[in-house]
């Protein structure tokens, strides 16, 4: 725990970053044996690791993200006792000598074509070999290892071996669905750097320029301030702002634009922040039908932020959400919200269908953090807005965490 601040005060506390960045290996520390527990909580023995946010969650390492997030160079081994091995990518075992949570640090086999140099099947039989030695030399008695995103050549290879595959999911799911106090501040300080990122935006967002240009500017702030990466392209201007999910480009921006940004940025320490906004271009005047949109989805985002509670059942939660209107059916958004950490995550809150069986079972949980989606648009102007808020479910209630300011123009 941070040193001076009880686990109370680290749910509510905002912390100098200086005092973060010196109790890193702390943090680090306490999600290993979060995932640990979880481990044995649901009897898994041994857990291999080849996701890049997985393997930073599980013990504070992190190399190339983006790289290994598409090819499989570098992997971690988590044994019931809490022994990690890091397989790493050659030449980069140094980067982690360093942390408490990595015991052993061996480098990695190439898992696909690329990685193993075009020799796929001699790689992962060898990476195969290396994990059953590793395994039966803790545990001859251990048959299943759960993992996560491995290609179909290692997982074969693993199978050849001997083991069963289980999901990792099942351990890592309900492990980063619920934070704990210390993560918390984390959190915050993140949310502070991409409000700067957002309000750089906001600010270069002129008339004439296009929207990567104007785009590159919450880049330049987050990736000044430590940021990682954006997860999706959205920052859209216009007639682009209907349907939604189209990804930034080259067109201009014009005074009286709607302007629609989704952060979804990975930052501080490599925690998420996701919030959406939508401001008005220039100096013009917001149209009615601006305004109608506008206010609907303000409305549809405070209606459901209402709702929130502890322990709410998601059914609950999706049965008295806004009720979306049948002219912004084909705009809304594909669900009511979802979780948040190192990235997207569980649960994504479904709506509610008349007649069916809801498919989500449970409900908040204090520790969770939930992001709220509104998108209201229609084919009658070609236009949409886009908002969402980021929330911490508490014991005694539900924060806010995301805090940027409305558009007063747009209502």
């Amino acid at each position: 725990m941070l040193d001076k601040w009880t686990e109370e005060q680290l749910w509510t506390a905002r912390l100098p970053v200086e005092e973060l960045d010196a109790h890193r290996i702390s943090l680090y520390r306490q999600r290993h044996v979060h995932v640990v527990k979880h481990m044995r909580k649901t009897g898994a023995a041994a857990m291999l690791l080849v996701d890049s946010n997985d393997i930073t969650y599980a013990t504070g390492a992190r190399n190339m993200t983006l790289f290994t997030l598409r090819t499989p160079a570098r992997y971690l081994l988590v044994l019931e006792n809490g022994h990690t091995v890091l397989f790493e990518y050659v030449g980069c075992e140094h980067l982690a000598d360093h942390l408490p949570t990595i015991h052993e640090i061996k480098p990695a086999r190439g898992l696909d074509r690329i990685s193993s140099g075009g020799r796929v099947a001699q790689s992962c039989a060898q990476f195969a070999s290396d994990i059953a030695s590793l395994i039966r030399d803790y545990d001859p008695a251990i048959d299943r290892i759960h993992v996560d995103r491995f290609p179909w050549h290692a997982t074969d290879a693993l199978r050849s071996q001997g083991f069963e595959l289980a999901d990792a999911n099942d351990v890592l799911t309900n492990a980063r669905s619920i934070k704990f106090a210390a993560e918390i501040p984390y959190f915050r300080e993140a949310m502070r750097r991409i409000d700067l990122a957002v309000q750089r935006l906001e600010t270069h967002a002129d008339p004439e320029r296009t929207e990567s240009e104007v785009w590159s500017e919450f880049h330049y702030s987050l990736m000044a301030k430590e940021g990682q990466y954006v997860v999706s392209r959205l920052f859209q201007s216009g007639h682009n702002t209907f349907t939604y999910f189209q990804e930034t480009g080259g067109r201009q921006l014009r005074a009286g634009d709607l302007l629609c940004l989704d952060t979804d940025a990975v930052a501080y320490e490599n925690y998420c922040v996701d919030f959406s906004r939508t401001f008005l271009c220039g100096n013009a005047k917001a149209t009615g039908d601006q305004r109608l949109l506008y206010g609907r989805a303000r409305e549809q985002l405070e209606h459901n932020a209402d709702l929130l509670k502890p322990f709410i059942s998601f059914r609950e939660l999706a049965e008295k959400a806004w009720q979306v209107p049948q002219e912004h059916q084909k705009s809304r958004y594909y669900c009511i919200g979802h979780g948040l950490g190192m990235s997207g995550e569980w649960p994504n809150i479904p709506f509610h269908q008349p007649g069916e069986a809801y498919p989500l079972s449970g409900g908040l949980e204090p520790g969770m953090i939930i992001c709220l989606e509104s998108n209201v648009g229609w084919e009658r102007s070609s236009e949409g807005v886009k908002l969402e808020d980021q929330f911490l479910v508490l014991e005694n209630g539900v924060e806010r965490m995301s805090r940027y300011p409305f558009d007063e123009r747009l209502g």
